[in-house]
């Protein structure tokens, strides 16, 4: 049996060396948008000076967090597009260059009206709201406004991206057709949200629209329904349905052998190892200097979160996107009928220079678990690929990996 942690150091001195520090304290520094808003102001002046905006809304809204249980909430609008439906749709996303991306959602305007949490069913805004988060295709929306719009593109981990925005003097949405699945759960007071989320996904219903719906407040006994921000609903839904697809697949058989995944996506480099063990999970991100979340470091930045059979208890480290590959991982594994020691790698390059929201995670995740594997039956190789597929050294992934530490000490003993 070949000693891994021999060949470990001896790969060292194939990849060039460069600095890697450890952190502790995700996305820290963010790249400045003031750029970004000079390029709205400029193409989109033609609604910056008026006191209203009618257009398409891809069936979007977003519930701030800021002040809460007294929160922003209210539709997106695109002024721009009849059919706005691709703008709230990430999985036809994927092949865009990143400034296509950001181009294209910037052109959403967000309505804000403040509203208590516990308001889901009072006031008109609040019906409005609800109208579009249960709606199936984009509506016709229109928003009378007060004062000017505030120019300041929101760039962000978890969210995707979105033009200015403007308070609410009052809206209407008209043209808009509820989804069945939603509308049934909306309707049903008995259903805790919990069950209404993992019951929609059961019936296909796509994870997007299931984040609307629980942001909106559409689900839960009838005294507990509430907006939720954005932010939050996000992850909620990741969380709840990536920990019931992990149960399920806990139950079946190790997969047979090692499965390596490897995809580039926007600049990012993604290896996904299956390993035959019981269920684990680790993610681990690598961002290099001059990328969205370390712009002001000469050093590559790494961050890692853990999870062992039992789960975790604490938020994770890495946020959001954590829980969106979680569920990712958890369907491949269904789909599979097997469970895995499951570890993520990812290389953040120079090419992600702003943030397009935990999507990226999610639908890159997806799209790499679709590529057919590389096979291997020793660590040794599995080692050795990692090494040839990433540019950062294979020991330096080993020393931020509960996973990779591990797997080196059982192998010693």
């Amino acid at each position: 049996m070949e000693d891994l942690n021999k060949l470990i150091n001896s790969l060292s001195f194939n990849n060039p060396v460069v600095k890697v520090r450890r952190s502790m304290e995700v996305y820290r520094n963010m790249k400045n948008p003031s750029i970004i808003s000079s390029y709205y102001r400029n193409q989109y002046s033609s609604i910056l000076d008026k006191d209203y905006v009618s257009g398409s809304s891809p069936t979007e809204i977003f519930i701030g967090r800021f002040g809460y249980p007294k929160v922003f909430i209210g539709p997106m609008i695109s002024p721009f597009m009849k059919d706005s439906s691709m703008l709230a749709n990430p999985s036809l996303w994927k092949g865009l260059p990143i400034e296509k991306i950001i181009q294209m959602r910037l052109q959403l305007v967000r309505g804000m009206h403040i509203s208590n949490i516990h308001d889901v069913e009072n006031g008109r805004v609040e019906e409005e709201v609800r109208d579009l988060a249960l709606s199936d295709k984009p509506a016709d929306s229109d928003i009378n406004f007060i004062g000017k719009p505030l120019v300041r593109p929101k760039l962000d981990a978890d969210l995707s991206p979105f033009g200015p925005t403007v308070k609410i003097k009052d809206m209407m949405v008209s043209n808009s057709r509820s989804n069945r699945d939603i509308e049934r759960l909306y309707s049903d007071y008995d259903a805790n949200a919990g069950t209404a989320v993992k019951e929609l996904y059961k019936n296909k219903v796509d994870v997007y629209r299931i984040q609307k719906g629980v942001s909106a407040g559409l689900f839960g006994l009838k005294s507990n329904r509430k907006f939720v921000p954005t932010r939050w609903s996000i992850t909620m839904v990741d969380d709840l349905i990536s920990k019931s697809l992990r149960e399920e697949v806990k139950g079946n058989e190790k997969i047979d052998n090692i499965k390596l995944f490897y995809n580039v996506a926007l600049d990012n480099r993604w290896l996904i190892v299956f390993m035959p063990s019981n269920w684990e999970y680790e993610s681990i991100e690598a961002f290099y200097p001059k990328t969205t979340w370390n712009v002001n470091s000469n050093e590559i930045s790494i961050y890692s979160s853990y999870e062992g059979y039992r789960g975790r208890k604490k938020y994770a480290e890495i946020g959001g996107c954590y829980y969106a590959a979680r569920l990712e991982v958890g369907e491949k594994l269904k789909t599979m009928k097997k469970q895995a020691s499951v570890l993520i790698l990812r290389e953040v390059h120079e090419g992600y220079t702003l943030p397009v929201g935990v999507w990226n995670v999610r639908e890159h995740v997806k799209q790499t678990l679709e590529t057919k594997p590389v096979e291997l039956d020793s660590y040794s190789e599995m080692f050795r690929y990692i090494n040839e597929k990433l540019d950062i050294n294979v020991s330096e992934w080993v020393k931020n990996s509960k996973i990779l530490t591990d797997l080196l000490k059982q192998r010693r003993l």
